[in-house]
């Protein structure tokens, strides 16, 4: 998986427990972009500062389990199939 983050903005205090817990190769934000699944990752701002793209669906949802085990929570869960601001899954702190 690939991972960015986005010029700009902050990234949120947990970010560390992120970049530790999941396999990420840092890659620029349009390679990061082509990847066929997408998880953003808001601060405490609320802005989508870290992209995290994937191939493989797999990938995707390991990734989806792993920033859950973070207690992240999130909020597209309950709209499967559907993206939003060009995201699978976004994942914020409560």
């Amino acid at each position: 998986m690939k991972t960015t983050l986005i010029d700009g903005f902050t990234p949120a205090k947990f970010d560390n427990q992120i970049s530790g817990n999941l396999l990420l190769e840092t890659a620029p934000e349009d390679d990061v972009r082509a990847q066929k699944f997408l998880i953003g990752v808001r601060n405490e701002d609320g802005d989508i500062y870290r992209l995290i793209g994937a191939t493989k669906h797999n990938s995707f949802t390991n990734a989806v389990e792993e920033l859950e085990d973070l207690e992240l929570t999130d909020e597209l869960a309950d709209m499967e199939g559907t993206t939003h601001e060009g995201c699978d899954a976004i994942f914020r702190q409560e």
